[in-house]
């Protein structure tokens, strides 16, 4: 885990898994920059998943975890920043070959399908993986229109 500054963000529906997971964060001796949403109260994700996408498209940020509901919008959303690579994750494998596979610099989860455990194993094998490089940078270099 070489980056200690990471980038948090979350809809309504995962704001208890994003603050489970920005206090785990904190916890692993990282300093987390939170984009909201500030409480439980209904919102939309892509008001917190742009200022996540433009952090990480602008190089402020390396990396990023991201939650709501299902994990798709805030994915969707996500991935349309240029040099954002999220990565749909709802097990640990899932989040290490996005890292390993993808070089994935953001880690979007399902908040109402996953248990904190879970969360917090996937949050290990997303930042522990290193991106493999060759044949895989290759594919990545394709992907930004």
């Amino acid at each position: 885990m070489k980056n200690k500054v990471i980038g948090i963000a979350s809809d309504h529906a995962g704001y208890d898994m994003k603050e489970m997971a920005k206090k785990y964060l904190e916890e692993k001796g990282f300093t987390v920059e939170d984009f909201g949403a500030p409480s439980a109260e209904s919102a939309d994700y892509a008001d917190f998943a742009h200022p996540l996408g433009q952090a990480i498209s602008g190089g402020e940020l390396k990396q990023g975890i991201a939650f709501c509901g299902s994990g798709n919008g805030i994915n969707i959303t996500l991935n349309k920043h240029k040099g954002v690579r999220s990565a749909y994750s709802w097990n640990p494998e899932i989040a290490r070959l996005g890292r390993a596979h993808n070089d994935a610099n953001i880690c979007a989860m399902p908040a109402r399908f996953l248990e904190a455990d879970q969360i917090k194993e996937i949050i290990d094998a997303f930042l522990t993986t290193e991106f493999e490089g060759g044949r895989h940078q290759r594919r990545i270099d394709k992907i930004d229109l």
